[in-house]
């Protein structure tokens, strides 16, 4: 009734309109929301905000996703300080298919407010990771303090060890077996900047089944079989990760490789 009052009062003003729009999207009213939320945008085109909500409107409610990155590029075009905006963007135009090599030149060409949210920061080490920059993505990580957040829980760690992995992977191509040990071997520990621990029981077959590799590389045989047994365990079924202590499916192809190399050949094909 306020809002209503405010629009009667001063029908040019845009704020009262956007006011009403987020008190209607609160309330499950997504029509009469975009309907404040596009009156508010005409009275005043330079309030990124409600260009920002516009565009999750097109998107979770209309299923719009040209409108809602036309939208959401828009808020981004009118404050390029708002960090939140251009994560959000990211996610947007990942959705919508946009190639992560893209993603990255965006997100390269706004570095500075890429640093500001550790959930942006986090984005762009990913798809450095991706883009096979592996050496780059471990740096990023191991200069940050990175703070736990709702719905990131994992995320650090993962990048963490992929990055870690991926290099190992590149020193046992080249042969350099006890590079390759040494690397893999700081995947084992989660370094305090990370944010989070090491959960109780965590699945390390990947990192196991390469350690069994650079350990066999090196002609340590006992070595290299102990860390294939400890790869080859886990669950044989492949299942969704629900939680993010729970194992990974990908894991089960490692479990296979590692049964190969202790030439369980038949446990290994199943």
């Amino acid at each position: 009734m306020v809002l209503k009052s405010a629009i009667a009062a001063n029908p040019t003003g845009s704020a009262a309109y956007y006011y009403l729009g987020n008190l209607y999207y609160d309330k499950k009213r997504s029509d009469d929301a975009m309907d404040c939320f596009k009156r508010s945008a005409e009275l005043n085109p330079k309030f990124p905000t409600v260009r920002r909500n516009l565009s999750l409107a097109y998107y979770n409610k209309l299923g719009k996703a040209g409108d809602a990155v036309r939208e959401m590029e828009k808020a981004h075009e009118l404050d390029r300080s708002d960090a939140r905006v251009l994560m959000e963007l990211d996610k947007l135009l990942e959705k919508t298919g946009v190639s992560p090599k893209e993603r990255l030149e965006r997100l390269e060409a706004e570095l500075e407010t890429v640093k500001e949210r550790d959930d942006l920061y986090l984005e762009y080490i990913t798809l450095l990771n991706l883009a096979g920059r592996n050496e780059e993505a471990y740096k990023l990580i191991t200069e940050r303090k990175f703070h736990p957040w709702e719905g990131g829980e994992g995320k650090v760690p993962a990048q963490y060890v992929y990055s870690l992995v991926a290099m190992a992977k590149k020193a046992l191509d080249a042969g350099k077996y006890a590079k390759a040990g040494g690397i893999l071997a700081k995947a084992y520990k989660y370094p305090e900047n990370l944010g989070e621990g090491k959960l109780f029981g965590a699945q390390e077959n990947q990192i196991d089944y390469f350690m069994g590799i650079a350990c066999a590389g090196m002609g340590q045989d006992d070595k290299a079989k102990a860390y294939f047994e400890k790869a080859s365990t886990g669950l044989s079924e492949p299942a969704s990760a629900m939680y993010y202590n729970d194992q990974p499916p990908e894991t089960i192809f490692y479990q296979g490789m590692a049964l190969l190399e202790l030439g369980r050949d038949k446990e290994a094909n199943s």
